[in-house]
């Protein structure tokens, strides 16, 4: 069967949510991908900094398809040897005590917003449950995680969005002690805003809202969804600035490619939720637990966040190199193997040209390619995909 005729069957019973690239994938290995028809791709994308292990890691596979065969779901209602031992390590790498599995990180992100308004309404009482939120944010589709992004495109035909969501300016001290003012909880951020175009935080601003929130009594919430188990060359991206949150969000990259996100707390917040309070009926199910056990094992590695953060400043080193043969770059910005290149013209063209010539990378805010390379990326792999890229910008802007 032809591609198209694939694209045709999902367009009669598939939501139009997507606009999807003309590309039907059916196997992956690594950073390599193969469409219906055996077409070779470099994969820039890891399927939106999840699979940071690239795809099909031997390991990871070995570990689902083993507790497959045991025990593969009981609800929460009992518990399991995975999620134990995955939460285990979950804490011994974090700032945390406590965690709670969902499927995703708008659920996680949903879940730390009915955290922290709980939380602040015990130890405060009624009139404190604003949570201060960044512009150009991004935290899921939910209702809960669509109020909190400062974005309004996603809002559209969506409202009346929740209330009690205030927006600031990244990097914009001044403006978040303003926003305190107002009965406010927490502080909800992004370490680096990954949809909002790969913006990294000033010298000295995250340092400064958690200075802010110890002197307000707010909690610090951190969502690592994308940026985090990696991807910046730490295990966390706080980690690059000296902070430690109260709460922290994390899913993408956390079972590479199965679904699964978790809210870690410290001891003090988590108390808030009891019995009744909050709940997910797949969150930490045996299956998914035990491939992110076996991920977060090879994530945390130091030698292999050596080695990231040393491919990051490889590949920002070419992604720069290029911003002088090429006007149309603005800006090139990044960390680890994040790394965005922001353009003064739509950025949609390179995309497909890269696609053509075998490179799939993301278009971000209109204008802005995303790098997200899976952390096992080779140099060499880092200079065929900037070559390509090359390839793709000559055509589009000659």
């Amino acid at each position: 069967m032809a591609s198209q005729d694939w694209m045709d069957r999902a367009d009669k019973v598939v939501m139009q949510t997507y606009g999807r690239q003309p590309l039907v994938l059916v196997k992956g290995e690594g950073c390599r991908v193969w469409d219906d028809e055996g077409r070779e791709y470099l994969d820039f994308v890891a399927g939106l900094a999840v699979c940071n292990l690239g795809h099909a890691h031997p390991e990871v596979a070995a570990a689902a398809a083993a507790q497959l065969k045991q025990l593969v779901h009981t609800s929460n209602l009992y518990y399991t040897t995975p999620m134990v031992e995955l939460a285990e390590e979950l804490v011994r790498h974090s700032f945390a005590d406590q965690v709670f599995f969902a499927n995703s990180g708008a659920e996680v992100n949903e879940g730390a917003i009915k955290l922290c308004r709980k939380y602040a309404r015990e130890r405060h009482g009624d009139g404190r449950h604003h949570i201060i939120s960044m512009r150009n944010s991004f935290h899921g589709r939910t209702y809960g995680g669509l109020s909190a992004t400062g974005q309004e495109k996603f809002w559209k035909g969506f409202e009346p969005l929740l209330p009690g969501f205030i927006f600031v300016p990244f990097n914009d001290l001044a403006a978040l002690e303003k926003a305190t003012e107002v009965g406010a909880c927490a502080v909800l951020l992004e370490p680096i805003q990954g949809e909002g175009g790969v913006c990294l935080p000033g010298p000295g601003f995250l340092t400064g809202v958690r200075q802010l929130c110890d002197k307000k009594g707010l909690l610090l919430v951190l969502d690592e969804v994308q940026t985090g188990l990696g991807r910046t060359g730490r295990l966390f991206a706080h980690e690059h600035y000296g902070v430690k949150p109260d709460i922290m969000t994390l899913a993408k990259a956390l079972a590479n490619g199965l679904p699964m996100g978790a809210l870690l707390a410290t001891a003090e917040v988590a108390q808030a939720f009891v019995p009744g309070t909050h709940a997910s009926t797949f969150g930490g199910g045996p299956v998914i637990a035990a491939a992110a056990k076996t991920a977060i094992g090879l994530l945390s590695n130091p030698d292999f966040l050596f080695q990231v953060r040393q491919k990051g400043d490889y590949l920002g080193e070419k992604a720069a190199a290029l911003q002088k043969n090429f006007p149309v770059i603005k800006e090139v910005r990044g960390l680890g193997l994040i790394w965005g290149l922001e353009l003064h013209q739509d950025g949609t063209p390179v995309v497909t040209a890269c696609r053509e010539r075998g490179l799939l990378i993301n278009c971000t805010q209109g204008n802005i390619l995303r790098l997200l390379p899976p952390l096992i990326v080779s140099k060499e792999e880092i200079d065929r995909g900037l070559e390509i890229l090359t390839q793709a910008l000559e055509a589009v802007f000659p």
